[in-house]
């Protein structure tokens, strides 16, 4: 193919967003004869869009000098703007420095007013931010959006905007940031943006609107970005963060097998795609999933792996302590991390957890202090994530404080809630903890029909943990129950005792292997052992049987 014809070629490989063909046939027509400043920027776009990002910056400078010598100043001023970012998010500040100063230099030569002058407020929204500085930093990406606006330049309106919005989300303007958001969304669903500025805006868009709490946006938003993902084969930036947020919505709708997957999944593609952020959030992922189902092993690693590449493993790992009846470590854990975090989307996070870990160590007034700061940061969303979680906390503070009445009311607003928002685990714990409201009131019928439903729930998750706490909460009704195992539980016990596979037990009860497999770790994880060998010892010895 000659460079004419692989010029062509890839100029329409990059408009049918062909991202592999596109770079290979480009890099050909390169090799051939010398691209002007545009295509180069095309080829330099696809190969940013396949995860090469050392060639996607090495050939902006090349498009940077070329723009130089064909006498197009801001052309020259846009590519010098997008390498100094991007060494800025590799942490290389010094050569990033460089080239944003080389870009401002070009805007004041040129002088008047530009649309390029909003660009450069960007880095300057980043560095106020750092320092702490939030209402520097939402002036100053308003201003940048203002000018986005004025000069029609969709790709700088939805960068501006979607930052500042993420920035008052931040800072407790919920409904001022979202409203951001959403306009920042319009344009990336209709097509508006530059291929780079679409992922970007889509992957903050959601993030923020996770941070926010605002499940409904960030599912709407996240099977958005699914979608184009999809169209694109080839594409390696943004595909990593787009399973880490369909694992947080697959872990919340209760498909916690395949949440882990994805969540695996994420984790080797971010780190593929150069973004150890995200692959941090995977991990951090995988260590909540793994810590509901009971393996600690496996969430410590997790946990400890997310540490690594940057990401906070807290709350999660200081309530792995407390699973672990590590009292003082998770006491220690969550102040400290609570004494750390200042901005409200963060700390309603923490919240709920500390909440849980000061009332096992029965610092109540702690507890009581916690649920006012999440109430206040829940008020007028109390039919979403952020009103379930704060009626939760305050039920089971007023259970332990013994304020059952209260607790209850609560208690239920809160399960109505999560059923709504379809979240089952969240609603059996709320449900558990109502069976124990109704059970202190003396209702006895209420309170075996919520413990049985939150039972269900629980052994259909394979949330082991709970199941365990479920047992304890309910033991001494038998002496079966006292070991922790439900009636099915025991049924796979007795032909799992008998040497009979999983497969086996599975036909012989009419149940998936899946299932059965289920029942095996949850049997393992109760009574303490690691082997069908020492779950069949154990139960000899103990009477279980």
């Amino acid at each position: 193919m000659n460079a004419a014809a692989a010029l062509e070629r890839g100029r329409e490989s990059y408009a049918r967003q062909a991202w592999m063909d596109a770079y290979e046939s480009l890099s050909a027509a390169a090799s051939s004869s010398e691209l002007g400043a545009e295509d180069l920027e095309l080829l330099a776009t696809s190969a940013y869009m396949i995860g090469r990002e050392s060639d996607y910056l090495a050939l902006l400078e090349r498009a940077h000098r070329s723009h130089l010598d064909a006498g197009e100043p801001l052309a020259a001023l846009r590519c010098a703007f997008w390498v100094g970012v991007n060494l800025a998010r590799q942490g290389e500040i010094g050569r990033a420095g460089g080239w944003l100063a080389r870009a401002q230099r070009l805007l004041e030569r040129e002088g008047g007013d530009r649309v390029e002058h909003g660009y450069l407020l960007l880095p300057l929204v980043f560095q106020q931010e750092a320092a702490g500085d939030w209402e520097a930093a939402a002036a100053t990406a308003g201003e940048a959006a203002a000018i986005g606006e004025r000069f029609d330049d969709p790709d700088l309106f939805a960068l501006a905007a979607h930052e500042r919005g993420h920035i008052l989300i931040q800072n407790g303007r919920m409904d001022e940031g979202l409203g951001l958001l959403d306009e920042s969304m319009v344009a990336v669903t209709a097509r508006e943006l530059s291929p780079i500025v679409s992922g970007i805006v889509y992957c903050g868009v959601i993030l923020a609107c996770q941070e926010a709490y605002e499940v409904r946006r960030a599912q709407e938003w996240t099977a958005a970005l699914s979608a184009w993902c999809e169209r694109q084969p080839d594409l390696i930036p943004f595909t990593g963060r787009c399973l880490v947020h369909r694992a947080e919505i697959l872990q919340l709708h209760g498909t916690w097998a395949e949440a882990l997957e994805e969540a695996r999944r994420a984790c080797e593609r971010c780190l593929q795609g150069g973004n150890p952020a995200a692959a941090g959030e995977a991990c951090y992922r995988q260590g909540e999933l793994q810590r509901m189902l009971g393996d600690f092993d496996a969430a410590e690693d997790a946990y400890r792996e997310a540490s690594r590449l940057g990401r906070e493993p807290q709350p999660g790992l200081a309530l792995l302590r407390l699973a672990q009846e590590k009292i003082g470590a998770a006491e220690a854990a969550i102040r400290r991390i609570a004494a750390e975090t200042s901005e409200a989307g963060r700390r309603a996070g923490l919240l709920p957890a500390f909440v849980e870990i000061m009332l096992a160590v029965g610092d109540v007034d702690a507890a009581r202090d916690a649920c006012a700061e999440l109430d206040a940061v829940a008020e007028g969303r109390e039919d979403g994530v952020l009103g379930a979680m704060a009626a939760q906390a305050r039920g089971t503070m007023e259970l332990a404080s013994g304020n059952t009445e209260a607790a209850l009311g609560a208690l239920r607003r809160a399960g109505r809630v999560w059923q709504q928002l379809g979240a089952p685990y969240e609603q059996a714990r709320a449900r558990m903890l109502v069976g124990r409201a109704c059970r202190a009131l003396g209702d006895e019928d209420a309170a075996s029909l919520e413990l049985e439903a939150a039972r269900a729930a629980f052994s259909e998750l394979g949330a082991a943990v709970d199941l365990a706490h479920l047992d304890r909460v309910t033991s001494g009704a038998s002496a079966t129950n006292a070991h922790g195992l439900t009636d099915r539980e025991l049924e796979v016990l007795r032909h799992l005792a008998a040497g009979v596979t999983n497969k086996e037990i599975a036909a012989e009860l009419a149940l998936s292997v899946r299932t059965v497999d289920r029942h095996v770790s949850n049997i393992f994880v109760k009574l303490g052992v690691s082997s069908r060998a020492a779950a069949t010892a154990y139960a000899h010895e103990h009477g279980v049987l």
